[in-house]
């Protein structure tokens, strides 16, 4: 019972001086890599930075200690990130306080929809997620990811359209206009840093030397170059009068915000005292939806003159006292000197304070990152919030945790490790549920880092120990080293983490195994593309179509003519271009037999019977049959009786013992008679052909030789 319930036992017996300091060493290894892809996840998760590291706190330790895997390194990753961000974004700003809330509480509900599975052993659900379906989602989310980076690494601002591919469009037509350059120069310089430094031996931090490298740069350079000054030092009156009715909308857009709120709770109270239907509460609603309409064209109305402001480029012009005034590129007075640096205003959801509007005139760093660890305090539960976030966090339970059992899988088939699938679900749901008591958003298994901690000689889950250690250390004492940490590097950290998921063979792979299942692949692929940023459409449209398969081969199993083969064995008769036997009909039925195919069967005969006018015996072979409900067995009764009572003769072979005994105890193997069951197809033609040929020409028969379609035979010696 100790080691069900705290499986770190296993481990901590293998413990001595060896394994302590290799657990120290890969544990440490990780914790340079998982640090800054940490906060490069959390930016792409919508979260503050600082909430990467919190989410690196605990659930490296704890999945380790409660998981099965003693290498498996949890944490942010990429996928379940994207997914996070996809999902909450309809319901509050990237990075505002509700936000957080909001992803802090879909830990906490994958969390326990993983654990729930893992303890009632139900690790199979993740069967639901076909491997061609999640291949097609994953390549589709790895672009997903490196194209949403692009706005960072060009250091240009744009409002997300609808669709994420129009995002993209919006970013590509803005960074042709005005491209930061030192900003894409550190962020390719990190990218090369880290390709290059991978190739030559993935056992270095790569991803740290990188972070440090362009850090030390941004900080001696003065990357960041960023001021606040009065709305009258912009020497422009349109983009003057531009932040008047930005402001002017926002303004508006906040109090009919608070009165939409006011009108919702004395809905509420309305319905309780009057009913649903009463004057007063139709009243209230229509108010509601007027509000909600011009709140809509507000939206409309901020989003454009946001764009127009983050459009125009100043150019600051030092006045005589040395302050800046900015102006409009292409309007600086003549014979004025410059600052030599291209300015943009930056502008967020909320007014614009004109007595400090921010101008922003170099690159986007990371900036302050609250020192000390995270306050561990329960997350708000709100019922309706928790059902409408269940459906997204059941798809990024299982696609967290079919990412994560693979992981482990692969590692464990190098180290000979046994792993239960369903401990691993328990240790990645008491991972997200006690990490979301630390702030943290959904994670899950890494593969990247994973590998590095198998590399680096890890020999138990210690090793995650010693990783979540580190990250408390660097959240103590060294946050301040962060501030000048471009924006732009932790999109060149993400989008080569995700050149990893790139799998363009694993279509072709599916193509080759099935072609449905290819089909289904490039779907899922191209449906989650279209769909972003709502990734759960993609993901459930491959689902579905996998469950349709599914239901289509069981309803419609394989029904398949035998006759004898060149090697003597029976085997599909058009499958190999073999004749078959016009006197008995060896028929094989791959599949249960249960009341969705149990007509199937029946019109499959039917058919047969039609098309052989000298038939006179049916062999059903039964070796595909592995088991059989009352439908099947009622159906299976009335297909012996109206064959006999037909003129034919019906016998069985190779019948699974599970099916014998169905059939015993509802005696309908009284009914089809014990002489009429076989062991073999060969027993049962050897028996049955004398019977069945007493009418026909002489002849080699296709049950006996091997004849082919095509008139070339090769004889085989008869049955005795």
């Amino acid at each position: 019972m100790i080691r069900v319930l705290f499986p770190f036992t296993a481990w901590i017996k293998d413990l001595n001086s060896a394994t302590l300091r290799a657990d120290f060493i890969s544990g440490l290894t990780v914790a340079l890599i998982l640090i800054p892809q940490s906060m490069a996840y959390a930016q792409l998760a919508g979260m503050p930075v600082h909430y990467g590291l919190y989410a690196s706190l605990l659930p490296p330790m704890l999945a380790a200690l409660f998981g099965s895997s003693r290498q498996l390194a949890t944490g942010p990753v990429a996928i379940v990130s994207l997914m996070t961000s996809a999902a909450l974004s309809p319901m509050a700003t990237a990075g505002s306080e509700g936000f957080i809330g909001y992803a802090i509480i879909l830990a906490l509900i994958v969390g326990c929809f993983q654990l729930a599975l893992g303890v009632l052993r139900l690790g199979l659900v993740v069967n639901f997620l076909s491997h061609p379906v999640v291949n097609g989602f994953t390549n589709a989310g790895a672009l997903i990811i490196a194209t949403s980076q692009l706005s960072k690494m060009f250091n240009v601002y744009v409002d997300e359209a609808e669709h994420h591919y129009e995002t993209v469009y919006l970013v590509i037509k803005a960074a042709m206009k005005h491209t930061h350059w030192p900003t894409f120069a550190l962020g390719a310089l990190a990218f090369a840093l880290m390709y290059g430094l991978r190739r030559l031996d993935r056992r270095i931090p790569y991803v740290l030397v990188a972070v440090v490298a362009t850090t030390v740069i941004s900080w001696a350079t003065g990357y960041e170059h960023n001021t606040k000054v009065p709305a009258t030092t912009i020497q422009s009156q349109g983009a003057r009068e531009a932040l008047r009715a930005f402001n002017g909308a926002v303004a508006e857009l906040d109090r009919l915000g608070r009165e939409r709120a006011e009108l919702t709770v004395k809905v509420g109270q309305a319905e309780e005292q009057q009913g649903t239907a009463s004057k007063q509460v139709l009243d209230l609603r229509h108010d509601i939806q007027v509000i909600s309409t011009r709140m809509e064209q507000l939206k409309g109305e901020i989003g454009k003159e946001r764009s127009a402001l983050r459009a125009v480029l100043f150019v600051g012009v030092p006045d005589a006292e040395g302050k800046l005034t900015f102006h409009p590129r292409g309007e600086v007075p003549p014979g004025a000197a410059t600052d030599g640096r291209t300015w943009q205003m930056r502008l967020g959801n909320k007014a614009v304070d004109e007595s400090a509007v921010f101008m922003m005139g170099g690159g986007s760093v990371v900036g302050v990152v609250p020192p000390g660890l995270p306050a561990f305090t329960f997350p708000k539960v709100d019922l309706k919030i928790i059902l409408h976030l269940l459906p997204t966090a059941a798809i990024i339970s299982l696609l967290g945790f079919m990412e994560a059992i693979s992981i482990a899988k692969a590692m464990a088939a190098k180290t000979g490790q046994r792993l239960d699938p369903n401990q691993e679900l328990i240790g990645q749901g008491i991972a997200n549920i006690l990490g979301s008591l630390g702030k943290s958003f959904p994670v899950s298994g890494s593969f990247s880092r994973s590998a590095v901690n198998l590399q680096s000689g890890a020999a138990t889950g210690l090793s995650s120990v010693f990783t979540s250690f580190t990250v408390g250390l660097v959240l103590l004492f060294m946050t301040p080293l962060l501030y000048h940490l471009p924006q732009s590097v932790l999109a060149a950290v993400i989008m080569m983490a995700v050149i990893g998921l790139l799998n363009v063979s694993g279509f072709i792979h599916a193509w080759k195994a099935q072609k449905y299942d290819g089909i289904f692949s490039v779907v899922t692929f191209a449906a989650t593309l279209w769909t972003a940023p709502h990734l759960d459409k993609g993901i459930m449209m491959g689902v579905l179509l996998s469950l349709g398969m599914f239901l289509y081969k069981s309803m419609r199993p394989k029904v398949t003519l035998l006759s004898m083969g060149e090697d003597q064995s029976y085997q599909s008769a058009r499958d190999h271009g073999l004749k078959e036997c016009q006197h008995i009909a060896v028929l094989r039925f791959d599949g249960q037999l249960f009341y969705a195919n149990a007509g199937f069967l029946e019109d499959s005969i039917n058919h047969l019977i039609e098309s052989k006018p000298q038939l006179r015996h049916i062999l059903i072979v039964g070796n595909g049959i592995n088991d059989m409900d009352a439908s099947g067995e009622e159906m299976l009764s009335l297909i012996v009786e109206r064959v006999r009572s037909a003129g034919y003769d019906i016998s069985f072979s190779g019948v699974n013992e599970k099916v014998l005994a169905v059939m015993r105890r509802t005696h309908l193997l009284e009914k089809i008679g014990e002489r009429n069951i076989f062991p073999t197809v060969a027993k049962a033609v050897e028996s049955i052909h004398v019977r069945a040929h007493t009418h026909c020409a002489a002849g080699a028969c296709p049950l006996l030789s091997v004849c082919f379609i095509d008139g070339h035979m090769a004889p085989c010696a008869a049955l005795p």
